[in-house]
Formats: C-alpha cells, structure tokens, sequence
C-alpha cells in the first residue's frame, strides 16, 4: 500500500512474541471453550507464559441472542469444563450490568437542536415533522 492509501488509519501490526495458538471445544449444547495456547514466533508451545480457557455462551433476550464471552480460571480442559457453568453465570451478570449502565446512560441523554448525532440530518429524520430518537428529552 501507498501511504496516500492509509491516510489516516492507525498502524496494523501482529505482536509475533505474544502469539497463541486457538482451539475449540464444546459440548454441542450449551457454548464453547476456546483454549488459547502461547506460542513462539516459530509456532512451538511456549512454556513461558500461560495457557488462557475462554468460554462463550449465549441467552436470548426479547432483541435475540446476546453472546456472552468470559474467563475462565482453570489448569486444564476439564477442570474449565467443569467451571463453565459458574464463570458463564459471573459473564451473564457482568453482561447484565453493562446493559443496565448503557440502558441508563441512553435514557439520562439530552438532545439539544443542532447537536451531531442520532438520526438528525441523515436523510430527514430528525428533521421538522421527522421522528427523533426514542427515550430522549429534546430541548427547544
């Protein structure tokens, strides 16, 4: 790429001492444990640093199904496999929190006219006889 080509886009490069090495397990019912295991730059185990057991599940919300992405504390595939269940239900609470917090968060906004953001100014929706975004307060 030319440098005219990335004018503006932030330096993309891979960290080649802190690679790992993906796997996948799962039960085919209730989520997946991915095990990530440190490499070196040549692909061999690297003892030096830990392997890391992330689990992924998901609930369904009136919206659909909400991935939920956790931690978990463990020495090896079966011992997380044996922790999914309690580190999944502190990632369900965590998630439920954060949703709660962003739930507040938009409800409190105040639009103020001329204020960038939202629908106004984006094909007429904020516009005058347009809708404007649900839950916020707009000041005259």
């Amino acid at each position: 790429m030319t440098p005219d080509t990335t004018q503006g886009l932030p330096e993309i490069n891979m960290a080649p001492n802190e690679l790992y090495r993906e796997e996948v397990f799962t039960d085919l019912k209730i989520g997946t444990i991915r095990v990530l295991t440190p490499v070196t730059e040549t692909g061999d185990a690297d003892a030096s640093r830990d392997i890391i057991y992330s689990g992924q599940t998901q609930i369904m919300t009136p919206a659909g199904a909400l991935p939920i992405n956790f931690d978990i504390d463990a020495n090896n595939i079966g011992e997380a496999a044996a922790k999914f269940g309690e580190a999944a239900r502190v990632g369900i609470e965590q998630t439920m929190k954060e949703l709660e917090e962003m739930r507040r968060n938009a409800a409190s906004s105040i639009v103020v006219p001329g204020d960038v953001g939202g629908m106004g100014g984006m094909g007429g929706m904020g516009g005058p006889g347009g809708m404007m975004g649900g839950g916020k307060i707009q000041m005259p």
